[in-house]
């Protein structure tokens, strides 16, 4: 079979399984078997798999990312989630809208310790969505606003999709950490601009200034450690990780171990966890996701160097660039095929199957791979919000109280505003690469 050939069926052939509903680890792995084995014999196809699984897990940055998803899970368990919200409530109290307001910043502050778009979205969805409910805030907006807010961890550092990009590419993870700081506060704050500019025009959006006014009384008055002061565990784990990172101290593995042990001595300190077996609980919610996650980067590589083998990148990389037109359109072209795939894939696939063939185009067109990283994770945010597999909006499905009644259809219509906000930040990362590129030059040179 010719080799181009070869790469035409492997991609359809994993999309088609992904529409079966294979599980997107199994759909790489299979995909890349059935193309491996036309192409190879069975046993170099098979030496291919093990090698995708064992660099997987030998390199040392890999292991950041098992690390990660545990400080997440100590920090979900350990109530820091809670105390984040609380904080950040704490000084939005007095705004039209607050609680939805304190959503968007909490979940930029939870980012900092959990790195998971999908559980952040999952933890304030049950900590807000309630509350929201009982106080009558407008349910579309309610839920629209958390799913859109939890794609915040994916931006603000640390962050397991800037780790798996700078694994696929081999940049920087502290400079791809640096470069998420800015668009991700930029993101939040326009959010936050957002809801009041839609609580000003529609005041029904929201529950009367009486009610709000009471309820963030009653939420300072009960707050264990009062106020805006609760952010203190968050943020002292956000210096532990970042400061040891910038100054040289720690590698990225050695940060996140280190933030492991910081967010789990806290979450004890804080009584939070109070027995060994809600440790163990976290832990093994930890190896959980970590199973997951890396069957899907197993796959991902293994698929990528099958990929590689038809040529098939080379190819298109080559005819692209015989194209007479200026690098911003085949930027663009590269943005809107990505932006496609967040419709229908996760931001692992959509790396594997798209970064071989953009990557080393868009580096020879002279972008900067650090600020393209930032690009392509906003488009994958954005792909989590989109119809019709929103990674986030599922997830906030599944913890929607039941007296709500929110189909999944109001959930994407309540995506909306912010998913237009999300491109007008898109738009000015591009026109302005230097916004994103500030603090690693700062930083990291």
């Amino acid at each position: 079979m010719d080799f181009l050939t070869a790469g035409i069926i492997c991609i359809v052939l994993l999309l088609a399984l992904m529409a079966l509903g294979l599980q997107i680890g199994l759909s790489f792995i299979l995909s890349g078997l059935v193309v491996g084995s036309l192409l190879l014999s069975m046993d170099s196809t098979l030496s291919l798999l093990g090698q995708a699984a064992y660099f997987s897990v030998a390199s040392p940055t890999w292991t950041a990312i098992p690390l990660f998803i545990l400080m997440g899970a100590f920090a979900s368990n350990g109530g820091l989630a809670r105390r984040a919200y609380d904080g950040v409530h704490a000084m939005t109290r007095r705004i039209r809208g607050s609680l939805l307001i304190a959503t968007c910043f909490s979940c930029g502050v939870f980012g900092a310790v959990s790195g998971s778009s999908i559980a952040t979205t999952a933890i304030f969805g049950k900590m807000a969505l309630p509350e929201m409910n009982r106080l009558g805030y407008d349910k579309a907006l309610s839920v629209g606003a958390i799913a859109s807010a939890g794609t915040f961890a994916s931006m603000i550092p640390p962050s397991m999709m800037m780790i798996i990009y700078g694994l696929f590419t081999q940049q920087s993870i502290g400079k791809l950490f640096a470069a998420g700081i800015i668009p991700g506060v930029m993101t939040a704050v326009a959010y936050a601009v957002l809801i009041n500019i839609m609580v000003r025009r529609n005041p029904d959006l929201v529950p009367s200034e009486e009610d709000e006014a009471a309820l963030a009384d009653i939420n300072t008055n009960t707050a264990s450690h009062g106020g805006a002061a609760q952010i203190w565990p968050v943020g002292l784990i956000a210096l532990v990780i970042l400061g040891g990172l910038y100054s040289g101290l720690f590698t990225p593995t050695e940060a996140a171990a280190v933030g492991s042990i910081v967010t789990l001595a806290l979450s004890w300190y804080l009584k939070a966890f109070r027995t060994a077996a809600e440790i163990s609980e976290a832990m093994r919610e930890a190896a959980n996701i970590t199973a997951m996650l890396f069957l899907i980067n197993v796959g991902a590589l293994f698929y990528s160097r099958i990929l590689a083998v038809t040529g098939l990148p080379t190819e298109l990389t080559m005819a692209l660039q015989t194209f007479d037109v200026a690098p911003i359109f085949i930027l663009l072209a590269v943005m809107a095929i990505m932006f496609v795939l967040g419709m229908i894939m996760v931001p692992v696939g959509i790396y594997a199957l798209t970064l071989p063939i953009v990557f080393p185009l868009l580096v020879k067109l002279g972008y900067d791979p650090i600020w393209f990283g930032v690009i392509a994770l906003k488009l994958t945010e954005i792909g989590a919000i989109t119809p019709p597999v929103g990674l986030n909006v599922f997830a906030i499905k599944g913890v929607i109280p039941k007296d709500m009644k929110v189909t999944t259809e109001r959930i994407y219509q309540g995506c909306m505003p912010f998913l237009m906000c999300d491109v007008v930040i898109l738009a000015i990362l591009v026109a302005f690469p230097a916004i994103t590129l500030f603090l690693p030059n700062l930083l990291m040179n």
